[in-house]
């Protein structure tokens, strides 16, 4: 039975995280479910998590190693998809840690509807001042069960969090659904989770929080507000696989959604840039958002009222969505909202001239 396939392939990138890195591995290793095999990825560290990785590793003959030169996400998690033999595949990012029943629950429910996909729920953790989590409602009564995604538009639009998750491992490989592998980029996790929901057939959305998504890491890709231009790379990549794999009403109908995904990433890749990078990044959105009106997919009836608003504002009217959104997250946005409600974009371009005087 030595060479028996294991029931969940664990996949862990690892990049300079000494710090967290045990309470990640320990919850790995601590599992209730035994039959996995975790794979930890050292992307080129050059602090003290190679030395870390060795301990396990040699504690835990369910670890593998790859240790390779600094090159990225994507090819971290290409190397480990690559490796994995596990029916299942699960991904813990190194600075986050799980429940230990977290990969049963989800292998379980995988067996018992025979799932391409297992998504659980999650929570915000933070570990100073005091260790607090915050549940994050990504999988609620409203969606939760078995479902065929195209039938539930709503996992598309909700954070791509692709390590609350388990995926059949010969699913992700006869769809060829793999990483952007850019160097240095961030938003690699998009590309893949759209991929798994464009793709899938059934899914299981398990309403209980596995897993604690740490914010205070200072170095996360949260927190590096920099590569502008990432989430532009992803969405090409999605695109590209719609118009390769997919024909008929499911192009269609991925497309549409792609829309609406693209609209929300982009505006939440815009709030956190700084005043000088969303000036470098505000004319590529724009001309993406435009672009998709000249092909005739956008559809209103995904939008809410302010999003369409906005998303309207943005094409039709740039120098005011720019000069109403302030660097304080967008607050001169609600003035503006007022005075469209009054009066629509007349009345809101009358205001802005008054303004300007």
């Amino acid at each position: 039975m030595e060479n028996a396939q294991p029931a969940v392939s664990l996949l862990i990138p690892i990049y300079n995280v000494e710090r967290y890195l045990p309470e990640c591995l320990d919850s790995a290793v601590g599992q209730t479910l035994m039959d996995i095999e975790v794979i930890c990825i050292n992307d080129g560290s050059t602090d003290s998590s190679p030395e870390i990785i060795s301990r396990y590793a040699a504690k835990d003959d369910r670890i593998k190693v790859i240790d390779k030169p600094n090159s990225g996400y994507g090819c971290s998690m290409n190397l480990g998809l690559q490796e994995a033999t596990g029916e299942y595949v699960g991904i813990l990012e190194s600075d986050d840690f799980f429940e230990p029943d977290a990969l049963e629950s989800l292998y379980r429910a995988a067996k018992e509807h025979d799932a391409d996909v297992v998504k659980a729920d999650f929570w915000f953790y933070w570990s100073v001042p005091e260790p607090r989590d915050e549940r994050f409602g990504w999988v609620d009564e409203g969606i939760e069960g078995v479902v065929a995604p195209l039938d539930c538009p709503e996992v598309f639009f909700r954070k791509p969090s692709i390590w609350s998750a388990i995926y059949r491992r010969e699913f992700l490989e006869s769809n060829d659904i793999r990483f952007l592998e850019t160097p240095g980029a961030s938003y690699q996790d998009a590309g893949f989770n759209f991929k798994v929901w464009a793709a899938a057939e059934t899914a299981v959305l398990v309403n209980k929080p596995i897993l604690h998504y740490r914010q205070d890491n200072e170095s996360s890709s949260v927190n590096s507000p920099g590569k502008v231009f990432c989430v532009c790379d992803e969405y090409a990549e999605m695109h590209r696989y719609v118009e390769e794999r997919f024909a008929g009403d499911k192009k269609k109908e991925l497309i549409r959604l792609l829309v609406r995904m693209r609209f929300d990433s982009y505006m939440w890749n815009y709030e956190r840039l700084s005043e000088s990078l969303r000036s470098e990044f505000f004319p590529r959105m724009r001309d993406d958002l435009a672009a998709e009106n000249a092909r005739g997919v956008y559809d209103r009836s995904l939008f809410d009222d302010i999003k369409q608003w906005r998303r309207e504002l943005i094409v039709d009217h740039p120098d005011l969505f720019q000069l109403q959104y302030s660097s304080v997250g967008g607050g001169g946005l609600s003035t503006a909202w007022r005075y469209f409600r009054a009066g629509g974009f007349p009345y809101l371009i009358n205001a802005y001239r008054v303004s300007r005087r």
